[in-house]
C-alpha cells in the first residue's frame, strides 16, 4: 500500500474514446461515461469522439457535475445540429491552452491540446489528440506533434515533463507513426483498449518524458467500461517527484506558436 508521501505524489492520467456516450447496445447514454468517469476518477482524463448538441449543450458540464474536474472543449468539427471533436477534463491548476490543427487535407478536421498544468508545482505538459484513419494521414499529424514538442522543448530549455496521450488509431505495435514517437519518448505499455467487448489493438495511448516517472498504464476493463463506449478506457499513474524541476517563474503559454496554432487561453 503506498505511504500518504507517495499518495500525494501520485498524478492520475486517462485517455478515453467516448463514442460520442454511444454504447456498444447502441443506447445513448451520457451516465454510464460518467460512471466511468467517476471510477477512473483521474488528475486529467483526455476525451475523444465528444458530442456536444445544439439542443444539449451542456454534456461537459454534466460530465463534470459534483467533481472537482474543469473542462476544456476542443471542438474539431462543427455542424448545423452541434459540434465533435476532443476535451479535457482536469482538476488540476491550468497555466495555458493552446489548440493545434493537425488536419490533413480533404479527411476528417483533427486536432490537438497542448495544455500546460501544475502538480505540487511542478510543471508539466500535456499534449492530447485523436489521429486519423489513413496512414499517410497519421504520419503527417506525427510530424507535426512532433515538431511541437521539440519547438517547445528548446524554448523551455528542456525544464517541462511533457505527456502525449489520445487516440492514435494506430493498428500496429511498431507502426510507422508509433517509431515517430519513439523518437522523443522510450517506450512504455501498450494495452488492448480496442474493441471493449475484447480487447485486441492498443489504438489508445500515453507516453511520459521523463520515463521514470511512468509508475503503470492499464486499461480499465469491466462490466460497464465494456458496454459504455467501444474503446476502453486508458489509465496511467505517475510520480510527480520524477518531473523535471522548473524555475519559480511560470512560463509563458508557447511565445514561439507555429502556423498550425488556433489560440492560446491563459488561466490564472
Amino acid at each position: 500500500m503506498a505511504s500518504s508521501e507517495e499518495a500525494g505524489h501520485r498524478v492520475v492520467l486517462s485517455s478515453y474514446n467516448i463514442h460520442r456516450c454511444y454504447g456498444r447496445d447502441g443506447a445513448y447514454r451520457p451516465d454510464r461515461i460518467r460512471d466511468v468517469l467517476r471510477q477512473i476518477d483521474a488528475d486529467v482524463i483526455a476525451l475523444q469522439e465528444v458530442e456536444t448538441l445544439n439542443d444539449e449543450p451542456g454534456l461537459l458540464d454534466y460530465l463534470c457535475e459534483n467533481s472537482n474536474w474543469n473542462h476544456i472543449h476542443g471542438p474539431t468539427l462543427e455542424r448545423a445540429d452541434g459540434d465533435y471533436g476532443n476535451a479535457i477534463l482536469t482538476s488540476l491548476p491550468i497555466r495555458s491552452v493552446r489548440r493545434i490543427d493537425i488536419s490533413q487535407n480533404r479527411r476528417e478536421p483533427r486536432g490537438a491540446f497542448q495544455v500546460g498544468l501544475v502538480h505540487r508545482n511542478r510543471h508539466f505538459d500535456l499534449l492530447a489528440t485523436h489521429l486519423g484513419l489513413r496512414p499517410a494521414e497519421r504520419r503527417a499529424q506525427i510530424r507535426i506533434l512532433l515538431k511541437e514538442l521539440q519547438k517547445n522543448a528548446g524554448s523551455r530549455n528542456d525544464t517541462t515533463s511533457t505527456v502525449l496521450m489520445g487516440d492514435l488509431n494506430e493498428w500496429f505495435l511498431w507502426g510507422r507513426p508509433i517509431r515517430l514517437l519513439h523518437k522523443c519518448f522510450k517506450p512504455s505499455p501498450a494495452p488492448a483498449t480496442y474493441p471493449a467487448r475484447f480487447p485486441l489493438f492498443a489504438l489508445d495511448r500515453i507516453w511520459v518524458e521523463p520515463r521514470e516517472s511512468l509508475e503503470g498504464v492499464k486499461a480499465v476493463n469491466n462490466a460497464l467500461t465494456r458496454i459504455a463506449s467501444d474503446h476502453l478506457p486508458l489509465v496511467a499513474e505517475l510520480d510527480s517527484r520524477c518531473f523535471k524541476q522548473t524555475a519559480e517563474q511560470q512560463c509563458s503559454s508557447d511565445d514561439d506558436a507555429g502556423d498550425n496554432s488556433q489560440d492560446t487561453e491563459s488561466f490564472g
